[in-house]
């Protein structure tokens, strides 16, 4: 049961990225120099994790086979194109909310797993899941402004929320199945490897389309690291966390006990950003927050 302070872990981690995160958003950054600011920083760190702990360990190189590479490039681009979705959708709706939109990437890691990696849930663990699709049908009900035609739920919000949920249900799967194909010695090495070879990966990725479509972005990411070197460290000590569940459990089961991120943001968006929430928004969290007890509960 050791994925279960792990993943605590990865989540209380997480949420505080993001929470920097949306501060360089609303400061300075576009999106992709936001979501560039966690792999700036956390790329150098990782690679002195990984091999740092090698060569202590005395352990050789990991080997991986072709598979790895393909989970992990595949996972890494999903990561990139859900967190720039992520902070986006945080110029949509409040922190809490876009968090909560996020997390409905548990309802498809389930689907992710057995599709390609042939690792299914039970039928009561499915049932707890399927719950937290009303809440997002009630969050994703966007307030009307006066003179507004728009639509109330399939509205940019929603759909940025729910491509995120995708692509970091997708990433998580990926991330397991690159797990799976690296032959290390132990837990932590399998995953601080793993995740070297994704944040690199990301690193490289992000820098040539920054340089190519937001020149002056990565500058702008490098004058901002009082904040952005946050980012970096919360990213690295979420990814390692995050990493080292999947090696030991199903990505469904650690995302669906990831969703107590929910709790944390929600205490971040009244006490850091005094933002407000409304009652359906309210009642949608709760749902999703009765999906993952009930999920941990039949684990």
């Amino acid at each position: 049961m050791l994925w279960i302070p792990i993943t605590l872990l990865a989540a209380t981690a997480q949420t505080l990225r993001f929470m920097f995160q949306k501060r360089l958003r609303i400061a300075t950054l576009s999106t992709g120099g936001a979501t560039f600011a966690r792999f700036l920083y956390a790329a150098p760190l990782i690679a002195l994790v990984a091999i740092g702990y090698t060569a202590a360990r005395g352990y050789g190189m990991p080997v991986m086979d072709w598979q790895f590479w393909a989970f992990s490039a595949a996972g890494g681009f999903c990561q990139i194109c859900a967190t720039m979705c992520v902070v986006a959708l945080f110029q949509q709706r409040n922190f809490t909310i876009g968090i909560t939109f996020k997390k409905v990437e548990v309802l498809l890691a389930a689907g992710f797993g057995l599709l390609f990696l042939g690792e299914g849930v039970s039928l009561p663990a499915l049932g707890a899941i399927s719950l937290g699709v009303l809440g997002v049908i009630i969050i994703s009900d966007t307030p009307q402004k006066a003179g507004s035609e728009g639509p109330r739920f399939f509205n940019k919000a929603t759909a940025l929320g729910l491509s995120c949920a995708v692509l970091f249900g997708a990433c998580a799967v990926f991330y397991r199945g690159a797990t799976l194909h690296i032959f290390a010695a132990d837990v932590f090495s399998r995953a601080s490897v793993t995740l070297m070879v994704a944040i690199s990966m990301q690193f490289l990725g992000m820098a040539v389309y920054l340089s190519w479509r937001e020149p002056g972005q990565i500058t702008e990411v490098i004058r901002a690291w009082r904040v952005a070197i946050w980012v970096g460290l919360l990213s690295l000590l979420g990814s390692l966390a995050w990493f080292t569940a999947f090696t030991l459990q199903n990505a469904a089961y650690v995302k669906a006990l990831g969703q107590v991120e929910i709790l944390a943001s929600f205490a971040i968006s009244v006490f850091v950003f005094g933002e407000k929430m409304r009652l359906s928004e309210a009642v949608g969290i709760v749902l999703l927050s009765a999906s993952m007890a009930l999920l941990i509960l039949l684990l």
